[in-house]
């Protein structure tokens, strides 16, 4: 019996196996629509499936550079626990998937998922099979590309075996250990204090009035406690102050240096750019967390056995 592409995406959506997977079952099972689930589940890839509604907030960030240090990418891959995340297996997984961020043309995760996988099938295939191999929900959630100019290179940090990952490209006429090792220094601040632009011209206008607006609401809800009430041009003041300060902690360039408090990181840029007589400028940065903005569930574990005793 003919394998179609109907039977094909059925068995997929009742068993949450790849499309290859799907179709290799078919074709073993001759069509046979029950059969081939029977199939997959004693491969153990439906049981993906039931493993896809779990909360994956655990996992690793990795970074993968060309020899030429002119490209990267980096990718967050999620797992349940940390203890998946010290696998070497999993490390592994994560390692080849960052390389194929970097050879992809996708430009989003549906379409980086339909990409091959050097083993054969998708790369979707393939997360399928190590879902049903690990035992736990595991999900590619994001991946960033850098490519950097003529006179660009690409520094890269992990922290934490994987917990914070961050890709800097700095453009300079000169590229040399000095370079690279202010890259890398920057990076570590990057990590440590979580910069949102470069500078304070990358701040886009809206996010500014945005930040203002939280500020004022910040000042007048403390008025409102204040027995002594000062004036609206005395708030606005105050309120103008905590945004420069916000600000300076959100732009790089302006942050404190963290390996010498008496410099701020473009001063520190500046040091270098003396040393060596050649500009160094940071083109672009992205650092990534762990499992940053998902909300992760909350384990009782006396809950737990309290509810098992009583069943």
């Amino acid at each position: 019996m003919a394998v179609t592409a109907a039977m094909v995406k059925e068995l997929r959506e009742k068993s949450g196996a790849g499309m290859s997977a799907c179709k290799d079952a078919l074709v073993e099972a001759e069509g046979d629509l029950v059969r081939a689930g029977e199939i997959l589940r004693e491969k153990g890839l439906a049981a993906a499936a039931k493993k896809a509604g779990r909360v994956a907030a655990e996992g690793l960030v990795h970074v993968h550079v060309a020899d030429d240090n002119k490209s990267a990418a980096i990718v967050e891959i999620n797992s349940e626990t940390d203890f998946v995340a010290k696998n070497q297996d999993f490390i592994d997984y994560v390692h080849q998937v960052a390389k194929l961020a970097l050879s992809s043309n996708a430009e989003d995760i549906d379409t980086f998922l339909a990409d091959s996988w050097p083993e054969g099938g998708t790369i979707q295939d393939a997360l399928t099979q190590k879902v049903a191999i690990i035992g736990e929900n595991i999900g590619i959630r994001r991946f960033t590309r850098f490519k950097a100019s003529a006179n660009g290179t690409i520094i890269s940090y992990i922290h934490g075996g994987g917990r914070v990952a961050v890709m800097l490209e700095l453009n300079s006429d000169v590229i040399n250990d000095d370079v690279t090792e202010a890259g890398r220094n920057i990076c570590m601040q990057i990590a440590a204090m979580s910069p949102l632009f470069i500078a304070r011209e990358n701040v886009p206008a809206d996010f500014i009035a945005k930040e203002k607006e939280i500020v004022m609401q910040l000042t007048l809800n403390e008025e409102e406690e204040n027995t002594k009430k000062r004036p609206p041009q005395v708030l606005e003041k105050i309120a103008e102050g905590r945004l420069a300060k916000n600000l300076t902690a959100m732009c790089l360039m302006e942050q404190e240096y963290v390996k010498d408090g008496d410099l701020t990181v473009a001063k520190y840029l500046d040091s270098i750019s003396s040393k060596i007589g050649s500009k160094v400028s940071i083109a672009n940065f992205t650092r990534y967390e762990t499992g940053e903005g998902i909300e992760k569930k909350k384990e009782d574990f006396a809950e737990e056995v309290s509810k098992a005793i009583g069943s």
